[in-house]
Order: structure tokens, then C-alpha cells, then sequence
């Protein structure tokens, strides 16, 4: 059985990467993605942290669901912020977000 500490070792790494990316990337669909790797290391925490509880059994699903909740709410952000990205794209023929500073088109 794998210990604990290396499903959150693994996910540190990940939100790690996802830190960075949101923070050195400069293209709009790249941001995004690195967001998506930041919540599914959220999700490996939820399922980890669930599985090694104490109280972990097959009736209560806590885990599962704070996960399936997650990725509900990953795939509404990826479908929000990809319209976004694509609506700038059309006005402004650019998906660096430092160059749509401005509400009006």
C-alpha cells in the first residue's frame, strides 16, 4: 500500500507546476490549463486524504464527491474561460491576457 505522503508529495508537485505556469505564461489557453493541473491536484489531495481517514467506508463517499464536485466546477471553468479566451481572440487577434486590459472592444 502506498503511503500518504507520496499521493500529497505528488500533488504538491503538481499545484506546484500549475503555480508556476499561471504565473509565467503569457498565453491565455496555457493559463488555463495550468489552473486544470492545479484542481486535479486538488482532487488527488481529496481522494487521498478520504481513502486513509479514519472514518473512510463505502457508505460515506465524502471524497468521491468533493472530487466529482471539483471536476464539475473544472469543466464549467474550462468552458467559461475558453470562450473567454476565444471571444478576445476575435476582437483583439491576441490570447495574451495583458493585451485585453480593456472592457470596451
Amino acid at each position: 500500500m502506498i503511503p500518504l505522503w507520496m499521493y500529497l508529495a505528488v500533488s504538491a508537485g503538481l499545484f506546484s507546476i500549475g503555480v508556476f505556469g499561471v504565473l509565467a505564461r503569457r498565453n491565455g489557453v496555457a493559463i488555463l490549463m495550468a489552473v486544470e493541473l492545479m484542481l486535479n491536484a486538488v482532487n488527488i489531495n481529496l481522494v487521498a486524504i478520504w481513502r486513509y481517514s479514519e472514518t473512510s467506508t463505502d457508505l460515506l463517499l465524502n471524497g468521491y464527491v468533493f472530487t466529482a464536485f471539483t471536476l464539475i466546477v473544472a469543466a464549467a471553468e474550462a468552458a467559461v474561460g475558453l470562450a473567454i479566451v476565444i471571444s478576445v481572440y476575435r476582437n483583439r487577434r491576441s490570447v495574451i491576457p495583458e493585451e485585453a486590459d480593456t472592457l470596451k472592444g
